[in-house]
């Protein structure tokens, strides 16, 4: 009897989160439809998310992106943040009704800080065509989720895989408090995972993808629909944004979106470990390097399609890092094979963001190759 609870539990919860991509896409296709005559690179790449949104969510009702109870500490986890996020856009809007909009400052010393965000959103449109390279830089920081990868699936010269270690502290904790997780949770023996099991390391990591992903998305959602001054990860970041984030979710959405959908090519053996570890390095690192140092150092313009200009000095930090990343993770031949993707994404840019595709075509290009010349994948 306890087991049929226990299962009955587990698909509410796995429904749950499925139809939580399911509105997720519905709400991306909204903004699609509001904002594609406006701005057609955004609008495109929210509704390649929206695709991907509802492959997750497909994907969740057959398969399960994580295991019971992890199910339902994300469901807890998108109920955290609706309400943290929510509240502060309701704090957000109780003040607005406040201001005189027609006399804003942010010299009152008596003006609190989120009531400074609102006026400094209100004064200037928060959307500009070139942001600063002391924002480029800020907005780079969020790539640095590339390491918490390795550190998660393969530690640190001595310490473990951090979501190995993240197991451990888990089963120490629910050992240590077994009546309050025998009432949420039930038996003991409903937590799927031992001390050191292989199983673990992927699927919590998948769990701190998809955690990743709410926290951001719900933040994105609302700024597109409401407003940026309604975004709580807005003020944290003090983003200024570009004017193709207008009516439409950023690049961190962008990269998580492709970075999970990779990750699902591992989960079902379509990709090996080492290629997806350096389509995600390359994603988050190359691209980051290509645009600072673009941005910093670059004096050799070029001109790419749809009007842009970079530099010749971030194609040879973003290809030479893809390579570098490459050589180290999946040796020198698909090292080469993933440059050359980055390389023709970031010259050649299409409508879709590169956050989206690097991560996703460099996996599965390196993949194909393998299966074409049939080299072992790695330096050793």
């Amino acid at each position: 009897m306890l087991n049929l609870n226990i299962d009955i539990l587990s698909e509410i919860y796995t429904t749950t989160l499925t139809f939580f991509f399911f509105l997720i896409a519905f709400l991306m296709f909204y903004i699609v439809y509001k904002g594609y005559k406006k701005n057609r690179y955004g609008s495109s790449s929210t509704f390649v998310c929206g695709l991907l949104f509802i492959l997750f969510g497909y994907y969740n009702s057959i398969k399960g992106i994580t295991h019971y109870p992890f199910n339902g500490f994300m469901v807890w986890w998108i109920g955290i943040m609706l309400i943290i996020f929510l509240s502060f856009s309701l704090i957000v809007k109780k003040i607005i009704k406040k201001i005189d909009l027609d006399n804003l400052t942010t010299a009152n010393k008596d003006n609190s800080l989120i009531r400074r965000y609102i006026i400094a959103m209100k004064k200037e449109n928060p959307y500009r065509e070139q942001i600063s390279l002391k924002m480029e830089g800020i907005r780079k920081i969020f790539h640095l989720a590339g390491l918490l990868f390795i550190l998660a699936v393969f530690g640190f010269f001595f310490m473990p895989p951090l979501a190995s270690m993240v197991n451990e502290g888990i089963v120490i904790l629910i050992r240590n408090t077994e009546p309050v997780y025998n009432f949420l949770w039930g038996d003991l023996s409903t937590y799927p995972y031992y001390i050191g099991d292989p199983q673990a390391i992927i699927y919590i990591t998948m769990f701190a993808f998809v955690a990743i992903l709410v926290f951001t998305i719900i933040s994105e959602l609302i700024r597109v629909l409401w407003g940026p001054e309604y975004s709580m990860l807005n003020l944290l970041t003090k983003s200024v944004l570009r004017n193709e984030e207008h009516n439409a979710v950023g690049p961190q959405i962008y990269l998580v979106v492709g970075a999970i959908f990779s990750y699902i090519l591992y989960l079902e053996g379509v990709v090996h470990i080492l290629t997806l570890t350096a389509g995600i390095l390359i994603a988050c690192f190359s691209d980051a390097a290509a645009a600072l140092i673009g941005r910093g150092l670059g004096k050799h313009k070029v001109n790419c399609l749809r009007g842009q200009q970079k530099s010749i000095e971030g194609f040879i930090a973003g290809v030479g890092s893809a390579y570098l990343i490459g050589l180290v993770t999946v040796g020198p031949i698909y090292a080469l094979v993933g440059a050359i993707i980055f390389f023709l994404l970031d010259f050649f840019p299409t409508y879709i963001a590169d956050n989206i595709l690097n991560p996703i075509l460099i996996t599965i290009g390196i993949t194909l190759f393998y299966h074409i010349i049939g080299l072992p994948i790695g330096l050793f």
